[in-house]
């Protein structure tokens, strides 16, 4: 990779990003949206004592998982469009090489990520009271950390589609198992044998056993580290694979 074609790459997707006002909307205004919705499910639900309050428990692991359903979304549909209206062939016609325009992706959104992150994790602090261990500073980093996952997942994902129809099918199938596997709903100690083996498999597990671990200690844990350690090797296998299947143009 080339380090000024690369900041070259990342410079002209913020610029376009900074300009679709919707897809700004959906990246700051729905994740506070959803959270409210949570806040006010849970703010009467009884909490035992010593214990972390349903809110809490939740709401964290939404700041995590935000970043990842809207960029997977987000980035899966820009890159079939530059491939469908023929920007990306002429961009590979440049010294653009395909590794330099798929982490310009990354970097690039997962700095929106992490802005994302951080505008939620404001309000659910300062607004909605969410009460955690450690710093809240920890949770951006993590959830910048989805983000840049979720691009890469996106990214690749984005390959095997040739509609924008196609590329949003690919939600159900990529982010939904990783949702109901993460130990959100279930303890991952207590599923199945089969069940865990899959959630072990899959890198947003460790993303939220991360998150978790912010919310129980106040200073950052090895398990921690570890966990955000193979969440970004999964992201960097993800883009390389997709700078692999990157086609072109579609169909």
């Amino acid at each position: 990779m080339n380090p000024r074609i690369l900041a070259a790459t990342t410079g002209r997707i913020l610029r376009q990003l900074r300009h679709d006002r919707r897809t700004v909307a959906l990246l700051l205004v729905v994740p506070t949206v959803l959270l409210t919705l949570v806040y006010f499910m849970y703010v009467d639900q009884p909490t035992p004592p010593g214990r972390p309050s349903v809110f809490d428990r939740v709401a964290l692991i939404m700041l995590g998982f935000f970043p990842f359903i809207i960029m997977f979304l987000v980035t899966s549909i820009a890159m079939l469009r530059e491939r469908t209206s023929g920007t990306l062939e002429r961009l590979l016609t440049t010294p653009l090489g395909k590794l330099d325009l798929l982490f310009g992706y990354g970097i690039a959104f997962g700095l929106a990520g992490v802005l994302q992150a951080a505008v939620a994790s404001l309000v659910a602090y300062r607004v909605f009271g969410l009460d955690t261990a450690g710093s809240g500073g920890l949770v951006v980093l993590i959830a910048g950390v989805n983000a840049v996952l979720a691009v890469a997942l996106g990214l690749l994902c984005s390959a095997f589609a040739r509609t924008e129809f196609q590329a949003v099918q690919f939600m159900p199938v990529v982010v939904l198992p990783q949702l109901l596997l993460c130990g959100l709903f279930v303890p991952r100690g207590e599923m199945s044998g089969w069940l865990q083996a899959i959630s072990d498999a899959l890198p947003l597990s460790y993303a939220v056993e991360a998150l978790q671990e912010v919310g129980a200690h106040a200073d950052p844990t090895t398990t921690m580290w570890r966990d955000l350690a193979i969440v970004t090797g999964a992201a960097v296998a993800a883009l390389v694979l997709a700078a692999a299947t990157l086609r072109r143009r579609s169909g």
